[in-house]
């Protein structure tokens, strides 16, 4: 922090390069963070106590705003460059999705649901979230998918609740873990429950495809030693890692 300053006069190239080196330093604190901030949100949409409904709205805000000032930080280091600004775009919008809840006057207009949309954004901001963070805290591709498939499902059985889906979320809960699984549909009929079943079957195609070809390729390496040391191999006996005896 305290080589911050300096950065003023650096060049822009030098200054990104700080900048990816100070997101990697917050890469696990700011990982864990997003996981428990996907369950703060689910908190908040089951909580049915007052009490516990404002505790959880407060702890929210406040890893929000951890967000937020951990971004503009990065931005700051990076000078504000319009490349910064190009590749992270997609973060401004999610971290200013959950903000339209202060807008509610505006849904004196009838097609601006913007309270829904607050809501549908800070769930799907969540995900996000939680998916960049498993990035962070994972190394094992197997792992990473593990833990994407299981924010995909709170996701998705998130917004089928949010959206009158399915009222009872234990239902939604079910039916999202099956359709992310296994493909099939998410047990309902209205528009946007066929759009989440489409998009749920692509990706259990996608995860399908993905951990045969993990499979496929850890039990290769695992024969490869062993065809190698098999007795009368040629290849094996040329090989200066067999040496004659």
């Amino acid at each position: 922090m305290a080589d911050i300053p300096k950065l003023s006069a650096a060049p822009a190239a030098e200054r990104e390069s700080a900048a990816e080196v100070f997101a990697a330093r917050l890469d696990r604190p700011m990982g864990v963070l997003g996981i428990i901030f996907l369950f703060v949100v689910l908190g908040q949409l089951l909580a049915t106590d007052p009490t516990l409904s404002s505790v959880l709205a407060v702890l929210g805000w406040i890893f929000w705003t951890i967000f937020v000032g951990e971004f503009l930080l990065r931005a700051y280091i990076a000078g504000f460059s319009k490349a910064f600004w190009k590749r992270s775009w997609w973060q401004v919008i999610f971290l200013l999705v959950p903000f339209l809840r202060f807008f509610r006057a505006l849904q004196a207009l009838r097609f601006l649901r913007v309270a829904r949309v607050a809501r549908f954004g800070g769930v799907l901001s969540a995900g996000v979230r939680g998916s960049r963070s498993a990035g962070r805290l994972l190394s094992s591709r197997i792992g990473w998918l593990i833990a994407v498939t299981a924010v995909v499902v709170l996701v998705s059985s998130q917004l089928l609740f949010l959206s009158g889906s399915h009222d009872d979320y234990a239902t939604a809960l079910y039916v999202a873990a099956m359709a992310t699984i296994t493909g099939s549909g998410v047990g309902a009929d209205d528009a946007f429950a066929r759009i989440l079943s489409v998009a749920l079957a692509v990706y259990s195609v996608a995860v399908f495809a993905t951990l045969a070809g993990s499979l496929g390729a850890f039990f290769l390496r695992g024969e490869q030693p062993a065809r190698a040391a098999e007795p009368g191999d040629a290849s094996a006996e040329s090989d200066p890692a067999f040496p004659a005896r």
